[in-house]
């Protein structure tokens, strides 16, 4: 029976097409979506991801990675002196404006990070070598912005070449001389705009002299401490928020500084219920174009199911049927959809635009909605074929 169910389903080539793209089609909405709002998302916990640390102390008012609030240079001493701290770190994020040598500006993410320990430096530098910090008027820029903010002139064609920044070219910080002393590998910022690495003290220049130029602290543990009740203890004795970067992106720890910064853009912006919107139009487009289309399979095929139960079938032979059609159906056209969406995604990152993120439980609760699409659709055959009299068959 489960050979002539599968006859039936890939003998009607032209409905099969039709369930197929409608499934497909829903799959890779729901996926490429889901992938790239995850992916987007990554980007607001960048922060977290480039500048490991276990430890991150800020003012109490801070409520994600991306919001610093400046604090005195004299609560770094403060939390250095708190049992189990086995140093803590300055750092400074802000954002400036770059004045490039052909006169454009450019919106950058300038990081100080401390000059003696290097705390908060990029893991990887695919040029250059990060104690070159230390010369005067130095910093490092990130790959994306070494391209973003590179010369654009003519190629031999014609069209239009950006030549990326180099290690001693140079540019201008509020009048100020910033040279490339290297070039390193980060996550890209929510923001779009790049990185630029330089002495903490040096921000100072670059700020224009601002008074409070503490935007966090990089906390490390003593060997044997827990991070957790570390961060319990600086809270209580200095009264600032301290947080913890241990926690994977979708654990419940409070501590989490990625997982606050996750759930404030999720509570806090609108770019949930857009991509949300999207994966419900896909699930709707799924049901509603396969549920029609598997329906007027069946209309087309009521007879044979009519003549099956005139043989002595019961609706239970027939519902594992018309289950059996309605599944296979889902899982060709999940395969299409989730092998498209995995295509767009690497298109996507190949050309640099946002980034493409499956989840494996993306994938699974993916083929979870297909299939359950795919069920819509079969208890709508299943209720159909249950009205119909096997005696049908007989009457011609």
């Amino acid at each position: 029976m489960y050979r002539l169910a599968l006859n039936m389903l890939f003998g009607d080539r032209a409905k099969l097409a039709m369930l197929l793209c409608g499934l497909a089609f829903s799959a890779l909405l729901m996926a490429q979506q889901t992938s790239v709002f995850f992916g987007i998302m990554s980007w607001t916990y960048t922060p977290v991801h480039n500048i490991r640390a276990p430890i991150w102390v800020s003012d109490p008012m801070v409520e994600q990675a991306n919001d610093a609030k400046p604090m005195r240079d004299t609560d770094l001493y403060r939390v250095r002196s708190v049992d189990g701290v086995a140093w803590a770190a300055p750092l400074h994020t802000s954002f400036l404006q770059a004045r490039m040598q052909d006169g454009n500006f450019k919106l950058i993410t300038m990081v100080g990070i401390d000059a003696d320990t290097f705390a908060g430096a990029p893991a990887v530098l695919s040029q250059g070598r990060i104690e070159d910090l230390r010369l005067p008027n130095t910093v490092i820029v990130d790959e994306w912005g070494a391209q973003l903010m590179g010369r654009v002139t003519k190629g031999p064609d014609g069209k239009e070449v950006v030549i990326p920044l180099k290690v001693g070219d140079t540019f201008e910080v509020n009048d100020l001389e910033a040279r490339i002393v290297g070039i390193c590998k980060v996550r890209r910022a929510f923001t779009g705009g790049p990185f630029v690495y330089t002495t903490y003290d040096r921000t100072k220049l670059y700020t224009l002299g601002a008074r409070r130029t503490l935007s966090f602290m990089l906390v490390e543990p003593q060997p044997g401490v827990d991070p957790a009740k570390l961060c319990a203890r600086i809270e209580a004795d200095t009264g600032l928020k301290a947080w913890t970067s241990e926690t994977v992106i979708w654990s419940w720890s409070d501590l989490s500084l990625a997982r606050n910064t996750f759930w404030w853009f999720w509570k806090n912006t609108g770019i949930p219920f857009s991509f949300g919107t999207a994966v419900a139009l896909g699930l709707f487009v799924g049901i509603a174009v396969s549920g029609q289309t598997f329906y007027s399979f069946v209309l087309e095929n009521l007879k044979y199911f009519a003549a099956i139960k005139a043989m002595g079938a019961g609706m239970g032979v027939i519902a594992r049927m018309l289950l059996v059609q309605a599944f296979t159906a889902g899982l060709l056209g999940f395969g299409l959809g989730v092998g498209m969406a995995q295509a767009i995604g690497r298109a996507m990152i190949e050309k640099g635009m946002p980034p493409f993120v499956m989840f494996p439980q993306i994938f699974w609760a993916t083929l979870a909605l297909v299939l359950g699409i795919s069920l819509v659709s079969a208890i709508i055959g299943i209720i159909k074929v249950s009205r119909v009299d096997a005696a049908t068959v007989f009457r011609g």
